[in-house]
């Protein structure tokens, strides 16, 4: 089936023929993928398998040497990442490496960057508007986490929340 034919059923990301080449190095052969919309899928894989080059290919961190990539119907194979992102694809890492000396909500806001409209004069004075209301609490599988804790006051098994 072909890159349009997939999107138009009903597909939010399709990967269509994708390869990554470094030199003589093959990375990522000639791999197919979609995605359905409102679905939660996984990619797994040895070690060296491609994952992580595949994965910097959807985000536009690389560019593929052949096939193409579409998202949500358009055709972002060579577009930028912040465009990418902007349009809602982003990726995290599984480290769980925080700023100490900043609270838990300020980490989170650290991730939130990308989503943020506030321009140069709301980035510098941070009026209410946005700043905007921020949560005291967030409950988890390990029980809860003030948000105005420190990264150092909170165990390694609430931060896998």
């Amino acid at each position: 089936m072909s890159d349009q034919a997939q999107a138009a059923n009903g597909n939010i990301l399709v990967a269509d023929r994708v390869s990554k080449i470094f030199g003589g190095l093959v990375a990522v052969n000639d791999v197919s993928f979609a995605i359905p919309r409102r679905s939660i899928v996984s990619i797994i894989g040895p070690n060296g398998a491609g994952k992580t080059t595949f994965f910097n290919m959807l985000t536009g961190l690389y560019k593929p040497s052949t096939g193409r990539i579409l998202f949500d119907n358009k055709d972002v194979t060579r577009a930028r990442p912040d465009l990418i992102t902007k349009a809602g694809v982003a990726r995290t890492f599984q480290n769980i490496r925080l700023f100490a000396t900043m609270t838990a909500i300020e980490n989170v806001m650290v991730g939130q960057h990308s989503r943020m409209k506030a321009g140069i004069f709301g980035s510098i004075f941070r009026p209410p508007p946005v700043r905007g209301p921020e949560p005291d609490l967030v409950t988890g599988f390990e029980g809860s986490v003030l948000l105005r804790d420190f990264r150092s006051e909170i165990q390694i098994s609430q931060l896998r929340m």
